[in-house]
C-alpha cells in the first residue's frame, strides 16, 4: 500500500464488496428472472447467466471471466430503458434480495456504525442494482459500475467500471470528498480481483475468500472470515405499511446492533 493512497482526512469508512461478501449470490444474477419476465432477456441469456453464476459460486470469478461477463452484459443491456430497470429492481428487491443477505454481514455493518464509521458498498455490478441494496443495508455511500445513458436508454458503453483498480479509484475519490483516511479504513471482499481494494486500506479482511485470495490473505496475515448464514432479515422487523427503504434499514440496523452488543457484553 503506497503513501499517496492514505488520504489526508480523519474519518473512517468500512468498504464492503457486495456479491458473496454481503449477499450470498451475484446481485446481477438475482434479477435475471424478473428481467426475463419483462422480456428484456431471452431464455438463452438466463441459462448463460445461470452457468456463469454457478462458476462464480464454485470458485469465484477471475479477471478473464469478469471481462467476458462485462462484455456480455454491456451488449445485452444496450437499448434498455433505465426507468424500467429501476422500477423492476424496486418492485422485486424485497423478495429477491431479502433472503440472501448474510446475517454476519449485517452484524458487522452494525458494529462499524456503532463505532462511528461510515459504510460504503463497492461493487462491479450496475449502480441501478447496487444502490437500492446499499440503501436497504443503511450504507452511507455506494460505488458501482455506471453505464452510459442517452435519452433514458443504455447505449451499451460503460462510463465507469467499478472493478479491480477501478474500485480503488472510486475509494480514493470518495475519500477526497468525505475526508476518509484510507490507512485507518476497513475493507471486506471475497475475490482475488479485489486485491487492490483490500491492499488500499489499513485494515483489510477476506470474507468467504476464493482460493487465490485465501492464499494472499494468509501470506499477508490478513484476517479471514466465513459468512454462511443468509437469512430473511426483513421478516424480523415489522414495519409500518408506508415505511421507506431507509426506514427499514434503520430498524434492521438497530436490531442487528442490539444483538451484536448483547453478544459482545456477554463475552466481557
Amino acid at each position: 500500500m503506497t503513501g499517496d493512497r492514505h488520504g489526508t482526512g480523519s474519518r473512517i469508512a468500512a468498504f464492503f464488496d457486495l456479491d458473496k461478501t454481503v449477499i450470498a449470490r451475484s446481485s446481477t444474477y438475482v434479477f435475471s428472472k424478473p428481467f426475463f419476465a419483462e422480456g428484456l432477456i431471452n431464455r438463452r441469456a438466463v441459462l448463460e447467466s445461470s452457468y456463469a453464476h454457478f462458476i462464480f459460486l464454485l470458485s469465484g470469478a477471475d479477471h478473464d471471466q469478469m471481462e467476458r461477463m462485462r462484455a456480455n452484459l454491456t451488449n445485452m443491456v444496450a437499448g434498455w430503458d433505465v426507468a424500467q430497470i429501476r422500477s423492476i429492481v424496486a418492485e422485486t428487491l424485497h423478495d429477491l434480495v431479502d433472503p440472501l443477505i448474510y446475517a454476519e454481514a449485517v452484524d458487522l455493518i452494525a458494529d462499524h456504525r456503532i463505532r462511528g464509521h461510515d459504510v460504503v458498498i463497492v461493487s462491479a455490478s450496475g449502480e441501478e442494482v447496487v444502490a437500492p441494496i446499499a440503501e436497504a443495508l443503511g450504507a452511507t455511500h455506494t460505488a458501482a459500475t455506471r453505464m452510459e445513458v442517452v435519452d433514458g436508454k443504455y447505449t451499451g458503453a460503460v462510463d465507469f467500471y467499478c472493478y479491480g483498480e477501478g474500485k480503488v479509484t472510486a475509494m480514493e475519490r470518495l475519500s477526497a470528498t468525505a475526508g476518509y483516511d484510507l490507512s485507518r479504513c476497513y475493507a471486506y471482499s471475497d475475490s482475488i480481483t479485489d486485491l487492490p481494494m483490500l491492499a488500499a486500506v489499513g485494515h483489510p479482511t477476506a470474507v468467504n475468500p476464493d482460493r487465490n485470495l485465501r492464499r494472499e490473505a494468509t501470506a499477508r496475515s490478513w484476517p479471514i472470515l466465513t459468512f454462511s448464514d443468509p437469512v430473511s432479515l426483513w421478516s424480523r422487523f415489522r414495519a409500518p405499511s408506508k415505511t421507506t427503504a431507509a426506514g427499514v434499514a434503520v430498524g434492521l440496523s438497530a436490531l442487528a446492533a442490539g444483538a451484536l452488543t448483547y453478544r459482545l457484553l456477554r463475552r466481557r
